[in-house]
């Protein structure tokens, strides 16, 4: 894997030329559906990684996988996976995100695709947004996989997108989403190569954790030229080893 692609600066400058470039569109298709994309908020058509993780969590694909149960998405942005989730049959779905806008956004998107009674966006940095009584399904996160140094400020919401300084939030995601399953349920993480997979085993082991990578993909990243990531959807156990 090229040090390029594991650059946290190289990832903050697509955050800023994401945010701010003139042909980001208002409206964008993903699965073969629109999507509304508003402003300061991760933009699905610059990354292959939300269209990866449909992919990993098998929601793209018909008919409906999941009836009846629960599914919780950290970090929904535009909330494309949250509403995917509920049209492949979860019945109660809740997109959360530390970017107020990026919950307006998944909201508008729930109610572009008639889903505004099932699926519920709050605003909470990891699982603050949640009452404590709440359990699910399936807990899910698409990471900001990319590693930046511990003493790194953000200099917006939107960059939170794209790295995440010191792991802090991976290690809070490995310590808490487990909390937050009912019995049987699953946590997982969508982590990719251009991550640090070594510390994430290490932060995992630190806190009792184990993981079990479920399904992986390649994925050609075009705008690296020849350079492959791999995708990976793990599962978080309360049990190390």
């Amino acid at each position: 894997m090229s040090s390029v692609l594991r650059s946290y600066e190289r990832s903050l400058r697509r955050s800023r030329l994401s945010a701010t470039r003139k042909d980001r569109p208002r409206v964008f298709t993903l699965c073969g559906r629109e999507w509304d994309l508003l402003e300061e908020v991760f933009a699905p058509v610059y990354s292959p990684s939300t269209g990866v993780a449909l992919e990993l969590l098998g929601l793209n694909q018909e008919p409906p996988v999941r009836d009846g149960s629960s599914f919780l998405e950290i970090g929904c942005g535009t909330g494309v996976i949250a509403v995917m989730s509920a049209l492949a049959g979860y019945d109660r779905v809740v997109a959360s995100d530390i970017s107020p806008r990026a919950v307006e956004n998944a909201a508008l998107n729930a109610e572009r695709h008639g889903l505004g009674g099932r699926l519920r966006a709050v605003h909470g940095d990891l699982f603050r947004g949640l009452g404590a009584d709440e359990r699910f399904d399936v807990v899910f996160w698409s990471s900001n996989y990319v590693l930046g140094p511990d003493s790194y400020e953000y200099e917006s919401v939107h960059e939170c997108a794209y790295v995440d300084a010191g792991y802090r939030t991976h290690l809070r995601f490995l310590e808490e989403a487990p909390q937050w399953l009912t019995p049987g349920g699953r946590a997982l993480l969508h982590f990719s190569d251009r991550g640090d997979v070594a510390e994430l085993y290490r932060l995992a082991d630190a806190c009792g954790r184990g993981l079990r990578v479920l399904e992986s993909c390649r994925v050609r990243e075009g705008e690296y030229g020849d350079d492959i990531v791999e995708h990976m959807l793990i599962e978080i156990t309360c049990d190390a080893g």
